[in-house]
């Protein structure tokens, strides 16, 4: 099911309408935000642990939505990437003895070759090993940008930064990245 991107402003209206106990406006902005929450949580945690996280973070965001306030002009999706960021950091937390990205990630696509799957596994498993040896805010600016695909302006609210210094972060994550990777992996402009 795919659903249309929702404005701010309508997004805001769902937020009101929940805030008030409307459970059907909370399921919209759930369905809205579900994919690029689940992702960011998929990446930091084992599969098993990001599902349970991801709900995690969908019941804090519903516990804690009467503190969220409009008026401080925070996109909502800045503030839930907060309650994501923390969750998935206490999760972590709990669980050290786990690793953070498991090598064995399953392709269950059908249409998939066995040659490619192995090849991006492996491709992930080495990228994967990179961003570990990267700084956290420097890990924590590709996820959010590249995985869970935010905007600028929602990571710097995110990590508290200006928009310019999320991308000053991000080119120099990324320079740090290419210095981890292989070179036959080498990052293009």
């Amino acid at each position: 099911m795919t659903l249309s991107p929702l404005s701010e402003a309508e997004l805001q209206k769902l937020v009101s309408q929940a805030q008030d106990g409307d459970t059907d406006a909370f399921g919209r902005i759930y369905d809205h935000f579900f994919t690029p929450v689940y992702r960011y949580a998929a990446f930091r945690l084992p599969k098993e642990m990001a599902e349970d996280t991801t709900a995690d973070i969908f019941v804090k965001a519903w516990e804690k939505l009467h503190t969220y306030k409009s008026q401080r002009h925070i996109p909502f999706g800045a503030w839930l990437f907060r309650i994501a960021r923390h969750t998935v950091i206490d999760t972590y937390r709990t669980h050290r003895g786990f690793e953070e990205v498991p090598e064995t990630i399953v392709d269950n696509d059908v249409f998939n070759r066995t040659e490619s799957r192995l090849e991006r596994k492996d491709t992930l498993r080495i990228v994967r090993q990179a961003l570990e040896g990267l700084p956290r805010r420097y890990r924590e600016v590709l996820l959010l940008t590249y995985v869970s695909e935010l905007p600028y302006n929602e990571v710097a609210r995110i990590l508290h930064l200006s928009e310019g210094g999320v991308r000053i972060l991000k080119m120099r994550a990324l320079r740090k990245l290419e210095a981890l990777l292989p070179p036959e992996m080498g990052l293009e402009p």
